[in-house]
């Protein structure tokens, strides 16, 4: 990878770390669900008059909103505001890489290898010790909803996959068009006119800049970064990079935040990175170290 595209990646790195922090400012000014709408409003607009269309048939752009981009947020702001950290939840949605692998063999009948299922493994008694010692850090309720977020990520990723090659960042412009109108509707049912109308009124430069830095930053910058990069250089060179976000995640919600782990869950956070290590890298680590070991 050539230096300048190395340091795209860290842009991208950094922008998705970040977005967790971004987004607990976000929740102490507006509930949820209106949230959501606004961020994809924004995404979408104007973004739609200067990016064409991805050529794919209506309904798998509708699916392809209501599941990554409705269904994941609606599940992850809402585990964040009902008390999962911002650290810990940009952990625990990179379990959509094993919730992917699952949903592809299901559906799409591709085959699980063993370093998967041994990533998988590793990854999931990390994310029990996160859970069993959440108490006083995270809620029961704020996990759960996180992993939800991360199944939803994960059937977004099939229905890319299914579509095959396709305009990855049309594909999200385009896609942000179908989340706005059923968050505003769910925030009119679970929120209320009344905290809609008093969040609108405190909107201030701060709201505007949290909206901007989600829509423009995470959603549009982001996902075209990543995009030029996976149409230059394959998948398996591309992918480790992600294992990062969770370490700017962390970081920086401990740093910004004040966020703070207990042992056991720096022990599950390590073990969660190390599953993500072996499903992504494995395969080229055992490529690698095989010749070695004969």
């Amino acid at each position: 990878m050539s230096p300048k595209d190395l340091l795209l990646a860290l842009v991208v790195i950094i922008v998705w770390g970040l977005n967790f922090v971004v987004i607990r400012l976000g929740l102490d000014a507006m509930p949820p669900m209106l949230l959501g709408a606004l961020r994809f409003l924004l995404a979408a607009v104007p973004a739609i008059f200067f990016v064409r269309r991805p050529a794919i048939p209506v309904r798998w752009l509708l699916i392809y909103g209501l599941t990554i981009s409705l269904g994941q947020f609606a599940f992850l702001f809402s585990a964040m505001k009902v008390g999962m950290p911002a650290g810990l939840a940009s952990l625990v949605l990179q379990s959509q890489a094993f919730f992917t692998l699952f949903f592809a063999a299901a559906l799409l009948g591709e085959r699980l290898r063993a370093l998967n299922l041994i990533g998988l493994l590793v990854a999931a008694g990390g994310l029990l010790l996160i859970g069993l010692e959440g108490e006083g850090v995270l809620t029961l309720a704020g996990f759960v909803l996180t992993l939800c977020a991360a199944a939803m990520w994960a059937m977004g990723n099939i229905v890319t996959r299914r579509l095959g090659k396709v305009n990855l960042v049309g594909l999200v412009v385009w896609g942000s068009l179908v989340p706005p109108l059923p968050f505003l509707a769910l925030s009119l049912w679970l929120e209320g006119p009344q905290l809609i109308g008093e969040s609108l009124a405190r909107f201030d430069l701060n709201a505007f800049l949290v909206l901007a830095y989600l829509a423009f930053g995470a959603t549009l910058l982001g996902y075209g970064l990543w995009s030029r990069l996976l149409s230059r250089y394959p998948a398996s060179q591309v992918a480790p990079f992600s294992l990062l976000v969770p370490v700017v995640g962390l970081s920086s919600a401990a740093l910004l935040l004040g966020e703070r782990l207990a042992p056991l869950q720096w022990l599950g956070a390590a073990l969660v990175m190390l599953g993500l290590l072996v499903n992504v890298a494995g395969g080229w680590l055992y490529r690698r170290w095989r010749p070695l070991a004969v």
